[in-house]
């Protein structure tokens, strides 16, 4: 049994642990240490990250890991402008993120499924005005989770203006398999940081779901929203000084610095997910997801 098993003791004991550590301070120390500049520092972070994880550097910008001038910016390196081109097909809905399909499906009026026999609700996860849970009840989601050997650097889906976003406090557990078989509630007790699009007539949400040893969440609106204190509920500002509000399908709107989570949320009846997509499977940056209606 793989302690990524959820019924097996490794996995029990580590969902167990994260009860009890402090889970925003080793946080914040994780976020300080990745952005050590001290060569022998962040050499060793690189070195170690390289040698356990084995990340694909053959379509990075920057090839040389050590050449980083730190292990944040190693871990959320730029890709080549070719290596991800969004799908031809204008009307799909593409995927924001490479990694792996965790969760994907209709929602049950206000229910998402995180796990077998655990589910959470639109109202739980968005925590902000009660109209945006209205708009995406009985909607389709997509939970996809970053691995640490993915690429951590969060794309559009669809062109789209931003509309409404904000920040929602919560604890930081993992986001892995076995961690979301056994936490209720797991992406609605993380903290998050809610992004509201609208093109055209379609609206869609994209949600990035912190996580253990995430050491910030950024979007190209706001910089680093977390770590923040006070940890309190905020509104972000629709703020064009360092990004234009409407992207392109495909452009860079956010990151993770370490892995986590995002969901993607969308109205009833705009769009239906590829039959051939499944829990377990895996995605890259533009890779279509849904035929929009």
């Amino acid at each position: 049994m793989s302690a990524t098993d959820p019924d097996s003791l490794g996995a029990r004991v580590f969902v167990a642990l994260q009860y009890l550590l402090p889970q925003h301070l080793l946080s914040q120390l994780v976020h300080w240490v990745t952005r050590s500049r001290v060569g022998w520092v962040k050499n060793a972070l690189i070195d170690n990250f390289v040698v356990n994880f084995h990340p694909d550097m053959s379509d990075a910008v920057q090839g040389q890991p050590l050449q980083f001038a730190s292990f944040n910016e190693f871990f959320t390196r730029a890709l080549r402008p070719d290596t991800r081109p969004p799908d031809p097909d204008p009307n799909t809905l593409v995927s924001p993120v490479d990694g792996t399909i965790s969760q994907i499906g209709t929602l049950d009026g206000s229910w998402l499924v995180q796990a077998k026999g655990l589910a959470y609700t639109l109202e739980s996860l968005l925590a902000g005005d009660p109209s945006w849970p209205a708009l995406f009840r009985g909607g389709a989601f997509a939970t996809l989770y970053l691995a640490p050997y993915n690429y951590h650097r969060i794309h559009m889906p669809r062109s789209g203006t931003l509309r409404a976003a904000w920040y929602v406090p919560g604890a930081l557990f993992s986001v892995n398999a076995a961690t979301a078989a056994s936490v209720p509630g797991l992406f609605a007790r993380n903290e998050r940081i809610v992004c509201i699009f609208e093109d055209g007539a379609l609206q869609f949400a994209v949600v990035l779901v912190g996580a253990l040893f995430v050491g910030s969440m950024s979007t190209v609106w706001h910089g680093d929203v977390t770590p923040r204190s006070p940890r309190s509920g905020v509104q972000l500002p629709l703020d064009t000084a360092l990004s234009p509000l409407t992207l392109a399908r495909g452009a860079e709107l956010g990151r993770f610095n370490m892995g986590s989570t995002v969901i993607l949320l969308l109205p009833p009846g705009r769009g239906a997910w590829l039959p051939a997509l499944a829990p377990g499977g895996t995605l890259r940056v533009g890779e279509a997801l849904a035929h929009l209606t």
